[in-house]
């Protein structure tokens, strides 16, 4: 699986610069999070809100629009989210109503990410 990532995010940093940081202290994400505040925080939360590939494509690219040039997401573990880290991250969105290990949905993120600069960019991939 690691490598199926490493391909997207090389893909990905053709077209922006991307990085994968693993934190597994809450006190250190939220140190993260909050050193990097004109970033958009992104909690992936099965619960919360769903997109199909065009619309994640056209909320990324309002993001863009509105000169958002850091979106961190952030994915948990089997136990879920912190209540500090739920409270400080507003934006939530769900990959999908089931649940996947922190590892497949990493790499379902870095497909989904990849695939809506293809959207962008008008690149025959996403057909």
């Amino acid at each position: 699986m690691v490598s199926v990532l490493a391909d997207y995010v090389k893909r990905i940093s053709r077209t922006v610069p991307i990085e994968v940081l693993e934190v597994r202290d809450e006190a250190v994400a939220l140190k993260k999070l909050d050193a990097n505040r004109a970033a958009v925080a992104v909690l992936l939360d099965a619960a919360s809100k769903s997109y199909d590939s065009k619309q994640f494509a056209s909320w990324m690219s309002d993001l863009r629009d509105r000169s958002i040039r850091e979106l961190i997401f952030v994915c948990g573990d089997a136990d879920g989210f912190p209540s500090s880290l739920r409270e400080r991250v507003k934006q939530k969105l769900s990959l999908s109503a089931m649940t996947y290990s922190h590892e497949l949905a990493r790499v379902m993120l870095a497909e989904q990410i990849y695939r809506a600069f293809a959207i962008l960019s008008g690149s025959p991939y996403p057909k």
